[in-house]
């Protein structure tokens, strides 16, 4: 929550000195983009591998395999949704990002590219979810196949129990009692319909699609956070308290 201080002391200078400033401040900058442009290069020459397993989903018009989700473009981009079954809900973190969907979909459609997001949760509790955040892309229930814990976003009990997980790339410490965790994972189909996996981050990998963070991070206060994403509520909630930490701390 933001704090109610506006009084914290900050170093005020002339504008030579802050244009000065500035200008330094500048080259760290122009870094930063060319070492994403960098990571981009680099992600999009990553090795890929062909989906052999035939998944199928619950969508609010049926059945669809992974195949079918492309609908007519050749590049489907997929966010883990956390289902939190604790709370009969979805995770608040995740909700702050697919509150983002539907704007960057208004441009994917027309550059090939499919967006949408895939939840372990019931395909009636998530439309209900979706009703109430009124969103508009396409969230389906992946319940009852193993496309959740095939790319490491669920956990089965005998994983929990055994206090290790296999996530973000590395054996973890069980540490957030949860046992789904946020990512994003990219796939691509060639034209005779072979699927291919080709890219999924997790954790704070997220945090790119995120344009709130984005905004944020420009003003004085940024993120104003104590632990990652400990402001974050579901958009309709802000005037209430806050229920549970953030998922997303890795």
């Amino acid at each position: 929550m933001l704090s109610p201080d506006r009084s914290t002391p900050h170093r005020v200078v002339s504008r030579e000195e802050w244009l000065e400033a500035r200008k330094a401040h500048l080259k760290s900058e122009k870094a930063l983009t060319r070492m994403r442009d960098l990571v981009n290069a680099e992600r999009r020459e990553l090795p890929w591998v062909k989906v052999e397993k035939e998944y199928v989903f619950d969508t609010s018009a049926g059945k669809k395999t992974l195949a079918e989700l492309f609908g007519k473009n050749s590049q489907l981009i997929v966010y883990h949704f956390m289902w939190r079954w604790d709370l009969d809900q979805g995770c608040k973190s995740c909700s702050l990002l697919c509150d983002h969907i539907d704007g960057a979909n208004l441009h994917l459609k027309h550059h090939d590219v499919t967006l949408l997001a895939i939840s372990r949760g019931k395909l009636a509790d998530l439309e209900a979810y979706k009703k109430r955040m009124g969103w508009q892309f396409d969230l389906v229930s992946s319940y009852g196949s193993d496309f959740n814990f095939d790319y490491h976003v669920s956990f089965t009990k005998e994983e929990l129990a055994s206090g290790k997980l296999y996530y973000n790339y590395a054996m973890i410490d069980e540490k957030y009692g949860l046992d789904e965790l946020p990512g994003a994972s990219v796939f691509f189909k060639d034209d005779v319909g072979n699927i291919f996996h080709t890219y999924s981050t997790y954790a704070r990998g997220g945090d790119l699609l995120i344009g709130a963070f984005n905004f944020l991070d420009l003003t004085p206060r940024g993120r104003n956070e104590t632990t990652i994403m400990d402001w974050v509520e579901r958009h309709d909630e802000y005037e209430a308290a806050g229920e549970a930490p953030s998922c997303c701390h890795s």
